[in-house]
């Protein structure tokens, strides 16, 4: 089967296939809002720390440029020299460095969250197609991509321009100037243009969160049946289910039938319904109903129950009552006590007789069954 066309897949992604993509490393990013909280940070940084920074800056500067004349041919004394000028110029950037490395760290909360997944690193043959990697070339992705370069190219690129520009003679005054005014002087008129700058990023990120986000669903978008297909795996498929079902009723059945030999009696319809009870006075408190089914079951229920030996009495109302009222393994309601009393006085006797002879017992008839447990109509 082709693979199904972007035209097809009309459906939003499912909750599970956007937590599967996400395992994947695929969430929704943009570049553009990283750089811009980034850029953002270093500026507000710079601006924030301009004073200690520039004065931090100008010793570092300070201590560089003096040293005596017979230290300029001693290597061991410039090395000195130099690694102590490089971790004054290092502590004089490290708070500014420590804000970036925040920000860094909150950029991705922003839009897709924090994502730690290995399956990024590993690999995938199918990215070494030359024919797959030509046709991402050329892509929609990759034309909005370079559309989106080029204009936000022009758009700093325009900024920078008429910021500069008229910030020209400011930049052509520092060169007259003492260095402890130009250096807080150049920080400031740098942390001025850059603000500028980065400002103008804003419009760039307005544009390309939304433009992420939409490609990133836009990609994770199903088929009706890819959703049919999903729903089958996570619920299973319904002719699995079905035939494990079945194999559950039979398993039951068998279970069941297996206690009619261990029945005490066999209550039937005396055809449309049976229902066999037992009871043990040590261990139950009132009978209870091991076996029941109709038609063809409950001939199979009387069969088993005659092989059995186990007696058998045809009550109509009571057994249809049992029928509709108990579940298997349920002790018969309070209300069918009198009855069940009644029949099982009749099995007891007719053991006695089985045993000793005499004269047969009475089979119990008019059993006292109420009405409102055997709705007679349309169920016998």
């Amino acid at each position: 089967m082709a693979e199904e066309s972007d035209l097809e897949k009309t459906e939003p992604g499912s909750a599970k296939r956007i937590e599967k993509a996400r395992e994947q490393g695929q969430v929704a990013r943009s570049r553009e809002l990283s750089t811009f909280v980034l850029l953002a940070t270093g500026i507000f940084g710079l601006w924030l720390n301009a004073g200690p920074l520039s004065a931090h800056l100008k010793h570092v500067l300070s201590q560089s440029l003096q040293f005596e004349r017979a230290a300029a041919f001693n290597p061991t004394t410039m090395m000195e020299l130099a690694g102590k000028v490089a971790f004054e110029g290092l502590e004089a950037v490290l708070p500014l460095l420590g804000m970036m490395a925040l920000a860094a760290l909150a950029a991705p909360l922003m839009l897709g969250g924090w994502l730690f997944t290995t399956e990024s690193l590993l690999p995938h043959f199918s990215k070494l197609n030359p024919a797959a990697g030509i046709g991402r070339m050329f892509s929609t992705q990759t034309l909005a991509e370079l559309t989106k370069a080029i204009a936000k190219s022009a758009l700093v690129g325009g900024v920078a321009y008429l910021v500069i520009s008229r910030n020209v003679k400011s930049i052509l005054a520092l060169l007259s100037e003492p260095v402890r005014i130009a250096l807080p002087h150049m920080a400031s008129v740098v942390a001025n243009c850059c603000t500028m700058i980065i400002l103008s990023l804003l419009i760039v990120v307005a544009l390309d969160v939304p433009y992420q986000l939409w490609s990133h669903y836009r990609k994770l978008r199903m088929s009706k049946e890819d959703l049919r297909q999903e729903h089958k795996e996570s619920d299973g498929d319904p002719q699995i289910k079905a035939k494990i079902r079945k194999q559950q009723q039979a398993m039951a059945k068998r279970r069941m039938m297996a206690k009619v030999a261990t029945a005490d009696v066999v209550l039937t319809n005396p055809t449309h319904f049976a229902v066999a009870l037992k009871y043990d006075d040590k261990k139950m408190r009132a009978p209870r109903v091991v076996a029941k089914g109709s038609d063809l079951v409950a001939l199979r229920i009387r069969a088993l129950g005659e092989q059995n030996n186990v007696p058998i009495l045809e009550a109509p109302p009571l057994t249809r009552a049992l029928y509709w009222h108990t579940n298997l393994g349920d002790e018969i309601p309070t209300a069918l006590y009198t009855a069940v009393a009644e029949v099982l006085a009749w099995v007891f006797q007719l053991k006695q007789w089985h045993k000793e002879g005499g004269v047969a017992p009475r089979t119990p008839s008019d059993l006292p069954v109420s009405e409102a447990l055997d709705p007679l109509e349309g169920r016998a």
